[in-house]
């Protein structure tokens, strides 16, 4: 399942700004590959607990792409290059926004994960070693996030 379908419903994964209504669908639709896979109805009404309890999967897909965005150096790879990815990602566009909920931003994530804000997650990005201790701990912190 790791193999063929996570790495096609993956792609690009590094670059998805990940809402909590996204995250929601994301547990679902593993939730209905691991039913798929083990070929339970849902006429059996089993839980999604047991059939994890029953499975016990090391890598759970939200995870995964949280790992995948944080670990695999694609922030780091962001921050530490010098060209107009970087600048873009520090941009403040001047003027008033739209009336409503401000949209989600792809550095927000990264805040949420970490837990620090991202101006000191550039900092410590900068440091590869840095880096990777913080992504290391935040990564295995909280799995379902």
């Amino acid at each position: 399942m790791q193999t063929l379908v996570w790495s096609v419903a993956m792609y690009g994964c590094e670059s998805w700004t990940v809402k909590a209504a996204d995250s929601k669908r994301l547990n679902a639709f593993e939730m209905d590959m691991y039913r798929r896979m083990m070929r339970i109805s849902w006429r059996e009404h089993r839980t999604n607990n047991s059939i994890t309890e029953e499975l016990q999967p090391t890598c759970r897909f939200l995870a995964e792409v949280k790992r995948r965005k944080l670990q695999y150096e694609y922030f780091g790879h962001v921050v530490r290059a010098d060209d107009l990815c970087t600048h873009i990602l520090h941009v403040i566009i001047a003027g008033n926004r739209r009336r409503g909920r401000p949209w989600r931003q792809w550095t927000d994530d990264i805040k949420q994960w970490t837990g620090i804000p991202v101006a000191d997650c550039v900092q410590r990005a900068r440091d590869r070693s840095m880096w990777r201790s913080l992504v290391s701990v935040s990564v295995t912190s909280d799995p379902q996030t």
